[in-house]
């Protein structure tokens, strides 16, 4: 185990919307350095969310990412030789992780034409509950509900 806990890194806002989340998620869908190529993605994504939807792009991310967090998850912990998946409460900096771990996964398995358009879809399902991002919250609380005998071994 390392000896300290690293200090968290200060995420810059991003340009258009002032907004730390959509920074953080163009840092996260950016893949061989192209930033620019991510912030074009995502600022695509939210204009096809503000054409058809009519509503702010920034709060149809911001509920998408709350319906998406989990609450609850499985932790395994190892007890007298074997292993139980134990149910713990999902800190808000990992809950807001997973969420958009899970937006993104879900957005490149996705059918469809642009990943921005898919991405798009994506966040838009999320923020009325539906859609496959969604489906992974559901089964990981599935899996603390079905653990629950084994909530006495919290760490």
């Amino acid at each position: 185990m390392r000896r300290t806990k690293p200090e968290k890194r200060e995420v810059v806002p991003d340009i258009r919307y002032n907004n730390v989340e959509v920074s953080m998620i163009i840092n996260r869908i950016m893949w061989n350095g192209k930033k620019s190529v991510a912030t074009r993605l995502v600022y695509d994504a939210f204009d096809i969310i503000e054409q058809k939807t009519g509503k702010n792009p920034v709060e149809v991310f911001d509920q998408a990412l709350t319906n998406v967090g989990p609450v609850m998850e499985v932790r395994p912990r190892r007890i007298g030789g074997s292993t139980y998946q134990v149910p713990m409460e999902v800190p808000v900096e990992r809950r807001r992780t997973l969420a958009m771990r899970w937006l993104i996964t879900a957005s490149r398995a996705r059918n469809g034409k642009s990943f921005s358009e898919k991405l798009a879809a994506e966040l838009m399902d999320a923020s009325d509950n539906q859609g496959a991002s969604v489906r992974r919250k559901e089964e990981a609380h599935r899996m603390a509900e079905a653990n629950r005998a084994f909530s006495h071994f919290r760490v």
